[in-house]
């Protein structure tokens, strides 16, 4: 069975239009980091669970990723593990803007 995400409407379209900037985009800005955490908690909180302690997918607390290379985490994210429901995010999701994600969950300063 084939598993579809939807992103929230607003979040979705301005990320599509910010698709043609590619790596420009290196700095997070405090406006865009809220952009991250948003999608973090609604799509990435729909299969990990919304406090981001686990659900359909594994918990992304600091804890549960201690010892866990960033790259490898950022290579899942990007790429998606499909034997597992997990859709990669390279369409959407920029390396830097993944990198800023990972850091942040292996760091627990996700509010």
């Amino acid at each position: 069975m084939k598993r579809t995400v939807q992103i929230p409407l607003l979040f979705g379209l301005a990320l599509l239009m910010r698709a043609g900037m590619g790596e420009a985009w290196a700095d997070v800005s405090a406006e865009q980091g809220e952009q991250l955490i948003y999608l973090l908690r609604q799509d990435c909180g729909s299969c990990h669970g919304m406090t981001l302690r686990g659900g359909l997918g594994p918990p992304l607390t600091r804890e549960a990723l201690a010892g866990k290379r960033t790259d490898l985490l950022e290579d899942i994210i990007y790429y998606g593990k499909p034997e597992l429901a997990m859709p990669g995010w390279q369409g959407l999701l920029s390396r830097e803007e993944i990198h800023w994600l990972v850091e942040r969950l292996m760091k627990g300063e996700v509010p």
